[in-house]
């Protein structure tokens, strides 16, 4: 079998890109409406809706970044992905009920549609959906990036594609992409998450056992060939320090709840009483998956400090190369296809959210109604939104060869900080107000792309996302204090006292 490895790969991954292709077909049949392609009609059962929710979470930016992450900086890392067990738990308690009963409501498509029924307000609408675009461009640009990457390693290993290029494979990867969204839209993504969660569980489990086994000390072993060689990588903070690993634990503990590829899919859920299910079975579905993070990076720093491995070209490269060297052909080819259905299903979402933002909110905003035609307009839309984030990926990673899961956090942030005020603590809290949403969605906004794109480098390690953080929810809790308090629509009225 080990001689076939690279075939069992390929293999896989081909097997999981022709049943993407079956999925969008068999979903355009469902996709009548432009509420089927955004949100799937509102008829999604418990397990569908727990696995999209759970497996968007990580994707690519799990998968791909976050062993990179791992091996270039520590343990810093692990502040991202065990605090997002606890944003679970934050984004069910402060919006999955509210949001759900205003989507009902107000037959709302989107959530810049949820936050422009809660506000009363088209500039918020607006700003929203502003937000979900340029968020959208970096996460979505994590993700082609991610899955080229990926693919070139897979490729590369073989003889007929030995020299195959990073262009080439986003190419590939990006046509199956728009093609499954295209066809299909969110249905194709939600029911696709079913069987990749499902795959992601197993994989995460299955790898941390091979990870274990790479060293006759286990992971403790691993554990020590990196403290003797950076004992600050392996401390509490990691190489990241202090202020840089806090930061990410506010803004990926509380920035779970302001990520709009998941709080739209809490809109989708058939009753809202499964949401009590929803959220144990999403937690355990990512903590699982996340074994796969934690183990591979640990792992791959030590074998290449041990000499065990060279030293990698990138660090996004580890999980690639641990599957192509330690795993089992048939785990490996598994974990491959996983690692594909979790980066398409959140581009698809991506997209989708995106989509829903260019042709239904942001026209809304500006004119009183989104364009005609709006299921043609978001397939031709799809496509071509697609192609710029393919060109942002290409263009971030040859310019400045950005780390895959940085510019998902990059993305993530954005998000964190302009929607959490706004939709977490707004769907809580009367008071808030017109004024208040869009002084923070604003000010969130000019930090994080003036720090993004002029290169600031703040002291302490404190990060821009941190700062936007603190001070949209400072902006909008005093803006809305110190302005008139709104007047709200007495159906929106009454689901904010519930």
């Amino acid at each position: 079998m080990e001689a076939y490895r690279q075939e069992i790969i390929v293999g896989s991954v081909v097997i999981y890109m022709l049943f993407c292709v079956a999925t969008g077909l068999w979903a355009m049949r469902r996709t009548h409406d432009s509420s089927d392609f955004f949100v799937a009609g509102r008829g999604l059962g418990p397990i569908v809706v727990a696995l999209a929710l759970f497996s968007s979470t990580l994707s690519g930016f799990g998968f791909v970044g976050g062993p990179g992450l791992v091996y270039s900086i520590g343990v810093s890392s692990f502040w991202m992905v065990v605090i997002s067990s606890t944003g679970y738990a934050v984004g069910f308690f402060l919006v999955a009920k509210r949001i759900r009963m205003i989507a009902e409501l107000r037959d709302c498509l989107s959530l810049p549609d949820v936050v422009a029924a809660r506000y009363g307000s088209d500039a918020v609408r607006f700003l929203i959906a502003l937000t979900i675009v340029l968020g959208v461009m970096g996460y979505l640009a994590t993700q082609i990036l991610a899955m080229a990457v990926v693919m070139q390693a897979i490729l590369s290993g073989t003889e007929t594609f030995a020299n195959i290029g990073l262009v080439s494979c986003v190419v590939i990867s990006s046509a199956v992409l728009i093609f499954y969204c295209v066809t299909g839209g969110i249905i194709a993504s939600v029911y696709t998450d079913v069987v990749q969660g499902f795959i992601m569980m197993i994989a995460g489990s299955l790898i941390l056992m091979t990870a274990v086994s790479v060293f006759d000390g286990g992971m403790q072993e691993a554990t020590a060939i990196i403290l003797a060689d950076d004992s600050e990588a392996i401390m509490p903070f990691g190489s990241a320090g202090v202020m840089a690993s806090l930061g990410w634990f506010f803004v990926f503990g509380l920035g779970l709840a302001g990520q709009p590829h998941l709080i739209t899919k809490m809109m989708m859920n058939k009753k809202m009483s499964d949401n009590r299910s929803i959220l144990p079975m999403s937690l355990f579905g990512y903590v699982m998956a996340a074994l796969l993070w934690i183990s591979i990076g640990i792992v791959m720093r030590a074998a290449v400090i041990d000499g065990v491995v060279e030293p990698l070209a990138l660090p996004d490269d580890a999980a690639s190369t641990f599957l192509s060297i330690f795993a089992n052909p048939l785990l490996a080819g598994v974990v491959f296809a996983g690692l594909f259905a979790a980066i398409m299903s959140t581009s698809d979402a991506f997209l989708n959210i995106g989509t829903a933002a260019i042709i239904h909110d942001i026209p809304k905003a500006l004119r009183g109604r989104s364009v005609d035609n709006e299921l043609f307009w978001a397939r031709v839309v799809t496509v071509l939104l697609a192609i710029v984030a393919a060109g942002f990926a290409l263009y971030s990673h040859y310019a400045d060869a950005t780390l895959v899961a940085l510019l998902g956090a990059f993305g993530w942030g954005t998000f964190a900080a302009s929607i959490f005020p706004v939709v977490a603590v707004g769907l809580n809290w009367r008071g808030a107000t017109v004024a208040g949403a869009v002084t923070a969605i604003s000010a969130a906004l000019l930090i994080n792309f003036v720090v993004q794109l002029a290169g600031i480098v703040l002291p302490y390690g404190i990060s821009g996302p941190l700062v936007a953080f603190v001070t949209s929810m400072i902006l909008f809790i005093g803006v809305s204090l110190l302005t008139k308090k709104p007047e709200l629509a007495p159906d929106i009225e009454k689901v904010l006292r519930i």
